[in-house]
């Protein structure tokens, strides 16, 4: 059976754009890390209130209001979500602790060239003439003890017993946000199967973002849509920020809440019903920003169609693998890639 890392192992990337450069070397903003335009506006106001939904679990009506963000923003704050504090906090401990840990020995747990899962800078690096103020760690499929092995050879159970108990917390409400909206969607049981089963595709995606000497000229993370179709995200701190309607609109953490975000292929699945967010992650001069982003797709050889019959069908059928290749290739056109 293909796997989540099976399907990236496909599409290598060169080691020059995996590797981060050294953070705590690096008092001034090197020019490799420099962008042409700054990033933010000059009328920029990190203390505006995010305008994305903020929807409770337990609402009876969450099904219609989730749906409702997912048309117009695709993204919103869930809250009531049930995710137990204690779990939540000890995995932001081990994110901490492993982003605490001199270069030299997250190293050890670098990504090879065709590999998705380990330590170093985000996938989409290729397509960018200028690297981000960023390193992340990619667990895949839940099991990250490959990896941790490598960093603590003596010491790494405690980490990844955490990380599979966020894991699963995560998942939960992922399968529950997927059976809402395809029932929303109308697509059929038998379409559906794969939501609950043991060969969804997952990744839990650990980043962080140091302060930066410069943040006006430096990016934390390049505009971007995500390959999934819900991304879960837990972050405590401002950086992310969604493009909507001309503009970048800030998304402040909500307290005790998290951020959801639909991704390219809930938009194929909608037949262009519901968004595919535009975001990036932007750095802060004063604050260092740690965030877990949890990524939820369905198995790989799964074929994503559009739902509606009703009308003209705006993507050709594609698996999941088919397009991690395309978007491996074509980056922001691949929804026109395969557009009818």
């Amino acid at each position: 059976m293909n796997t989540l890392n099976e399907a990236y192992k496909a599409h290598p990337i060169t080691l020059g754009d995996i590797i981060p450069i050294d953070f705590s070397s690096s008092p001034s903003l090197p020019d490799s890390h420099s962008w042409s335009e700054p990033v933010h506006d000059d009328d920029d106001d990190f203390s505006a209130t995010s305008s994305i939904p903020i929807i409770d679990l337990k609402d009876p009506n969450a099904q219609k209001l989730i749906a409702l963000a997912c048309e117009n923003w695709g993204a919103f704050h869930l809250k009531n979500h049930g995710i137990p504090l204690d779990v939540t906090e000890e995995a932001e401990q081990e994110l901490q602790r492993l982003f605490s840990l001199p270069a030299e020995q997250k190293m050890k747990a670098l990504r090879s060239p065709d590999s998705a899962s380990g330590y170093g800078n985000a996938r989409i690096s290729p397509f960018f003439s200028k690297a981000m103020w960023y390193e992340g760690f990619t667990i895949i499929g839940g099991s990250s003890s490959h990896d941790a092995k490598k960093i603590w050879p003596h010491d790494y159970q405690t980490f990844c017993d955490r990380m599979e108990k966020y894991e699963k917390q995560m998942r939960s409400i992922a399968d529950r946000l997927t059976d809402m909206m395809m029932e929303v969607l109308g697509i059929s049981e038998e379409k559906r199967k794969w939501v609950g089963a043991s060969d969804v595709s997952t990744a839990l995606q650990l980043n962080f973002y140091p302060c930066c000497p410069e943040p006006n000229r430096a990016m934390g993370l390049a505009p971007h849509t995500d390959t999934s179709i819900f991304t879960i995200l837990h972050a405590k701190s401002s950086g992310l920020q969604i493009f909507k309607e001309g503009k970048w609109i800030h998304v402040h953490p909500h307290p005790n809440a998290l951020i959801v975000h639909t991704g390219d292929f809930t938009r194929i699945m909608s037949n262009a019903r519901f968004c595919s967010p535009l975001h990036r992650v932007v750095p802060n001069q004063d604050t260092e920003r740690y965030s877990m982003a949890y990524f939820y797709s369905p198995p790989t050889d799964y074929v994503i169609s559009p739902s509606d019959l009703n009308s003209v069908a705006r993507f050709r059928d594609v698996t999941v693998k088919e397009y991690i290749g395309i978007k491996s290739q074509k980056f922001a056109d691949s929804l026109s890639f395969i557009s009818t």
